[in-house]
């Protein structure tokens, strides 16, 4: 199946930030290649000349490791040195379109109409962004593989694993309508 890439398509890369990698705070996580395939996205887009967009979560909730103030709000190295003159967009709620710089007026400013959502958490600001891309009109595509996310508890004590989230997400994006669930090495073809 051919994917077609725009040649601006924007790459929003969501929050792979170091304080995800504290598993005492977070619990188990899924897909471990999504550093990898994050990374080979991140290459491929700054090669072809599209535009990066690195999103970074300011928590403001007490003792989170993605608040300001802790090491785990930086962005993971391999990121950090991939950033070049990427749009930098700081958030402290899920989606990526209620940051600052805003990300619809930046991307609507450059007349861009596809962006590929990829990052951390799968379940969370990488659907809520990518939902809410859809919601705005433009044309979505998640690596899945370019995504983690972490097993989570809810009410009544239900759980469910991360890979099960993943799937959700997966099952609510592309059967939503919002985006179309592709692999990195699909995008990379």
């Amino acid at each position: 199946m051919t994917i077609d890439i725009t040649p601006n398509s924007a790459l929003l890369v969501i929050d792979v930030q170091k304080g995800f990698d504290d598993a005492a705070f977070w619990g188990p996580r899924n897909n471990p290649a999504a550093e990898e395939n994050i990374a080979a996205l991140m290459d491929a887009w700054q090669a072809t000349g599209r535009p990066v967009v690195l999103v970074r979560h300011a928590s403001v909730r007490p003792g989170s490791v993605l608040a300001p103030e802790h090491p785990g709000y930086a962005f993971k190295d391999f990121v950090e040195e991939r950033r070049h003159e990427s749009l930098l967009v700081t958030k402290t709620v899920n989606s990526a379109f209620y940051g600052t710089p805003d990300l619809a007026d930046w991307l609507k400013g450059n007349d861009i109409g596809q962006v590929v959502v990829v990052g951390i958490q799968t379940n969370m600001c990488v659907e809520t962004t990518a939902r809410m891309a859809g919601n705005l009109g433009y044309e979505v595509l998640v690596p899945l593989d370019a995504t983690h996310t972490f097993d989570l508890t809810g009410p009544d004590g239900l759980s469910l694993t991360a890979d099960r989230l993943a799937t959700a997400t997966a099952v609510n994006l592309q059967g939503g309508g919002f985006a179309r669930v592709v692999t990195t090495a699909e995008l990379l073809a």
